[in-house]
């Protein structure tokens, strides 16, 4: 597993000893994740949506009608910060 690869295209900056850190959380993870290439999924019907709390089935399907939006002042004008036509927001990673 490339760590510095998937950190690069991720846009983060990572030390070595990052990488040693990670890259077994990676394997660990990914492996977990192929266990479900092992389910027998072929009578089983695609999803949308989830449960309710009740444990009902959401309905998720609507029509896709446009509808009018914000302009960019608008949207701009609620955020507490903007910079230059666009949202500023904290640095997450």
């Amino acid at each position: 597993m490339d760590v510095k690869k998937i950190a690069k295209l991720a846009h983060l900056e990572i030390t070595d000893a990052e990488v040693e850190m990670y890259t077994p959380q990676m394997q660990e993870i990914v492996a977990y994740i192929e266990q479900l290439n092992e389910l027998e999924t072929e009578n089983v019907e695609p999803m949308l949506g989830g449960l309710t709390a009740e444990g009902m089935a959401t309905s998720t399907s609507r029509e896709d009608t446009p509808e009018d939006s914000f302009t960019q002042l608008e949207a701009l004008a609620e955020s507490p910060a903007a910079v230059e036509g666009h949202f500023q927001v904290p640095k997450v990673l």
